[in-house]
């Protein structure tokens, strides 16, 4: 989410004792990013105590521990423990910096959101051992690994207790669960679907050699089990995806996405794109364009190719132009913007389930569908926060589906 100057001054503008910053390093303007929120807040309160953590700090932990007024950084272990590293608050002379190495960062900290009220995110799994050429994620968060499904239950069980509606299943790669139990995510789902007070779980993002026949079954036969499915793709072409050391070929994602579009007809589909991975010609980049354009998706998240330090891509040759990224990056984006307006189009005079948030913005209220549609209708305070059946009869000016509540 983009933030102006202005709502940032706003956020910080109350003074606290100690700022905990949490940090991502996906690419390059990730860290960036982070360098000047950390820089803003000092800014705003140079006498407070910074903590930051993260995978930014896991990997870079010199480079932040130069910026003048950092006290203290955490690495991917170190971070579960912060209220140890900062019983004494006091303003530290020279920046202390606990990391270990990332082999041995095998512990597996359990977390959920309660920020939302309408929603949780729940962490199932972390780490990654696929070891893609352009990432830096293995590197930060370590090898796979997760909890039991016996524990994630239990967890399941108190965010239901709050009167949450919705549980948004999340993990760097999320369809690897089980590796370090030996157990599986179909396991965990078919347990999920049993538990009460949860009327609802949508999968984040899952790899296309990991979404299973079964697991598309079971968004089938059971309506907690969301018929949303955000896929990485990263590239419409194999000699693309064979640099970047994906674990799939086109023709599996696109197998994935025709068994979906046949089993849920009006199933919301993503798919995340990279473009300007090095190497990549003007060709292989039509043969992507041409690839996701026949193929029935609802969006995409299309992203620049960032190098990163540390990572086999970043050693490549034939660089791609940051003029030519950027407009192959405006090219996928009016596609996403096509395609979505095709897929809210088909949901006309359709009744599904909605979940409203608790936010009156305009003079309305919103939420999102089953198969993540952004829904609006005229401000009900009563709607905040429930599931209601509603029939979707147009599409506003905002772009949001337009509905009745039946």
């Amino acid at each position: 989410m983009q933030i102006t100057n202005d709502q940032f001054n706003s956020m910080f503008k109350f003074k606290a004792d100690i700022f905990v910053i949490n940090t991502c390093s996906v690419t390059e303007s990730a860290d960036r990013k982070c360098r000047q929120s950390i820089t803003k807040i000092l800014n705003l309160n140079p006498e407070a105590f910074i903590a930051v953590v993260g995978c930014y700090a896991q990997l870079k932990p010199d480079e932040i521990a130069n910026i003048k007024g950092v006290d203290l950084v955490l690495g991917t272990n170190e971070k579960f423990d912060i209220a140890g590293y900062i019983s004494n608050i006091e303003k530290r002379k020279e920046t202390e910096i606990h990391s270990c190495e990332i082999t041995s960062a095998d512990n597996y900290s359990p977390s959920y959101s309660m920020g939302d009220r309408t929603r949780s995110f729940l962490k199932i799994q972390d780490g990654c051992d696929y070891h893609c050429s352009y990432c830096t994620v293995p590197l930060a968060r370590g090898r796979s690994r997760n909890q039991s499904i016996k524990s994630i239950i239990q967890e399941v069980n108190d965010i239901a207790s709050r009167g949450i509606k919705e549980v948004i299943i999340t993990g760097v790669n999320t369809g690897d669960f089980g590796k370090s139990t030996g157990e599986s995510f179909s396991d965990l789902l078919n347990e999920l679907v049993k538990t009460n007070g949860i009327e609802r779980f949508r999968i984040s993002s899952i790899e296309p050699n990991l979404l299973t026949d079964e697991i598309i079954r079971l968004a089938v036969d059971n309506n907690k089990i969301l018929p949303h499915f955000h896929i990485p793709l990263q590239s419409g072409c194999n000699k693309i995806l064979d640099l970047m050391r994906r674990r799939y070929h086109r023709e599996i994602f696109s197998d994935r996405i025709m068994l979906i579009r046949k089993s849920l007809p009006l199933a919301s589909i993503g798919a995340d794109v990279i473009v300007g991975f090095p190497g990549e010609t003007e060709s292989e980049f039509d043969d992507t364009f041409n690839f996701l354009k026949d193929l029935p998706l609802s969006y995409l998240h299309v992203f620049s190719f960032s190098e990163r330090p540390g990572t086999p891509a970043f050693e490549m040759a034939n660089k791609v132009l940051p003029s030519t990224k950027e407009r192959r990056s405006k090219l996928l984006i009016a596609l996403s913007e096509t395609k979505k307006h095709e897929f809210y189009t088909q949901n006309i005079g359709f009744e599904c389930d909605v979940l409203f948030e608790r936010t009156k913005k305009g003079g309305t209220i919103t939420g999102f569908s089953t198969n993540y549609l952004k829904v609006e209708h005229q401000w009900d305070s009563k709607l905040g926060g429930e599931v209601r059946r509603v029939k979707l009869t147009g599409i506003s000016e905002k772009g949001n589906m337009v509905c009745e509540i039946l």
